[in-house]
């Protein structure tokens, strides 16, 4: 997942090496995910390999890599999972949500908007 640009200082200066040696070193270019995504589209490991053919889609696979706690600072390799864009994007998606959903309520009270708590 590209980094967004108010998120980049969170990553470490080397982060595109960790990256790299999780995604084509450890993970040999394959998703790493074994179904914590939640998708329920795999049994065990997810098949789909860097640059090749996305089951299911079709679409090219671009491995990413995830944090597991939704925290770029902890880039302890424990915390991090190669991952399909696929399976990346599900296994973040309530966090995604909350997010949003902040943001959102933020654009509303800095515009001087009623906001009724959630």
């Amino acid at each position: 997942m590209p980094i967004r640009p108010e998120n980049r200082a969170r990553y470490p200066k080397n982060w595109p090496e960790i990256s790299a040696g999780i995604r084509f070193g450890r993970a040999g270019k394959r998703c790493e995910c074994t179904g914590e995504c939640g998708r329920g589209t795999h049994n065990g490991r997810c098949p789909n390999l860097h640059g090749g053919i996305a089951y299911g889609t079709g679409s090219r696979v671009i491995l990413t890599v995830a944090h597991l706690d939704h925290t770029p600072e902890n880039c302890d390799p424990g915390n991090l999972r190669a991952m399909c864009q696929g399976c990346h994007l599900h296994y973040d998606r309530d966090h995604h949500r909350r997010t949003a959903a902040a943001t959102r309520r933020t654009a509303v009270e800095e515009a001087g908007q009623l906001v009724f708590p959630a």
